[in-house]
């Protein structure tokens, strides 16, 4: 059986935080809906310091951030946008329009139809995270969405220069400088500046995650999603080096991401805790990384690779990192997971910033019943059906009929009665069964 050499904090603990988010955020959306624009800058100046005529960039604003910008930082922004890009548009291709015969002349199909538009928060007010740009905005202009629109916090009280620079080369439509549950609302619900969308992407805080999931049903999202979360899996073909640096990385992220460490090797779980507190001693993030790992770190020490397999598909993890002697067992094996990184040479951090999957990921266990963001995430998948011949129709109608008397609907039952009779030259009664 499993031991834990480290434990992270009780569920208590998290059900009370969220409580209090829940709350804060249906007040402040009531806010936007009733009094729009008038809300959206009380709260920017309140919460984000900025206060402007418009929150939406104009073209010169644009220029000027690209102007404070490398070329070496262009090009590197560029290159990770062409890795998104291209893996966006591998997964667009499999994507397939439908059409089938599927008794003679009547004929099925489905069409693959992108959404009108979307709203992609890119948070930006701790760090300056442009990589969530090229991971909503490219894949939704891969989907075909006509509009999208972006919405990033200041950084240091002004638009940040890089947020702009990959919000713009992505390809958006419109961008504005908010943050918060003021951006999420101002999406959705649509103010006289800003029109609303269809759907919400992209990660955030506690406050952007909770505003997504009150407002969905009203538009649509990408995910439910929560603080950051790391699973390292790993036995003795690494060391302890590598999986605090894995772990650490994860948890700079904010106070309260989750990082785990699940081994078979107990020298390898204490050889990781002592490397976590060195490193602790010298991570420029070290005070939100320590945070975080001393409330919601784990160490936990399997017997087996087999009951590693079942503790890992039951905490369903945002990101699960793989260095063991075979991780492609796990790969055919692991069914709960946001996104898997598999051996030593890779990372989270290169699904995070540049190696072109999705950097937007299920967390709290929701990986258990939806993957990550992808273009299929922009797309309906809308059915269609015609009937090309009177047989055909006639033919169904009767099935139709009796089914419809099975059930007690007697207008349904019409609707294929009314064709029985037309197209097939068969007196069936209103409503009445075909014998």
């Amino acid at each position: 059986m499993a031991r834990w050499l480290k434990q992270g904090a009780q569920a208590e603990v998290v059900k009370a935080a969220a409580r209090e988010v829940r709350d804060t955020v249906e007040k402040t959306l009531l806010m936007i809906e009733e009094r729009g624009d008038e809300a959206i800058r009380e709260l920017s100046i309140r919460f984000d310091k900025l206060e402007r005529e418009s929150y939406r960039l104009t073209d010169a604003e644009i220029d000027q951030c690209l102007g404070q910008l490398s070329e070496r930082d262009i090009k590197d922004i560029e290159f990770a946008q062409a890795q998104v890009r291209n893996f966006a548009q591998q997964q667009r291709a499999t994507l397939l329009d439908l059409e089938v015969e599927t008794l003679p002349g009547v004929i099925l199909g489905h069409k693959n139809l992108p959404v009108n538009a979307a709203g992609c928060y890119v948070p930006g007010g701790k760090y300056p995270l442009l990589a969530s740009a090229h991971m909503s905005v490219i894949t939704a202009k891969v989907a075909g969405v006509p509009r999208v629109i972006t919405c990033a916090p200041p950084f240091n009280g002004k638009p940040a220069p890089a947020i702009v620079a990959a919000q713009h080369l992505a390809g958006a439509d419109e961008i504005y400088c908010l943050g918060g549950i003021q951006a999420v609302g101002a999406m959705a619900l649509g103010t006289n500046s800003i029109r609303p969308v269809d759907m919400l992407v992209g990660p955030g805080n506690a406050f952007v995650a909770e505003a997504k999931r009150q407002l969905f049903g009203r538009v649509g999202i990408d995910l439910f999603a929560g603080p950051t979360e790391t699973l390292v899996i790993a036995d003795e073909s690494v060391d302890g080096e590598l999986c605090a640096t894995d772990l650490l990385g994860q948890a700079e992220h904010g106070p309260d991401s989750p990082a785990i460490l699940l081994t078979t090797s107990e020298q390898l779980a204490n050889d990781t805790l002592a490397h976590i507190e060195r490193l602790l001693q010298i991570l420029p993030t070290a005070p939100i990384a320590r945070t975080a790992w001393e409330a919601y770190g784990e160490i936990i020490v399997a017997e087996s690779q087999d009951e590693m397999l079942a503790i890992a598909n039951d905490l369903a993890f945002e990101h699960v990192q793989v260095m063991t002697k075979d991780p492609d067992w796990f790969l055919t094996h692991l069914r709960n997971y946001g996104a898997l990184f598999l051996g030593p040479r890779t990372n989270v951090s290169y699904g995070d910033k540049v190696i072109g999957t999705n950097h937007t990921l299920p967390t709290k266990k929701a990986a258990r019943y939806t993957g990550g963001l992808w273009v299929g995430k922009f797309i309906k998948t809308c059915t269609y059906q015609k009937v090309l011949t009177d047989e055909a129709s006639a033919l169904v109608g009767e099935y139709c009929s009796r089914l419809c008397a099975l059930e007690g609907f007697a207008g349904h039952g019409e609707q294929a009665n009314i064709r029985v009779r037309r197209y097939g030259h068969r007196d069936v009664p209103y409503a009445g069964r075909v014998e």
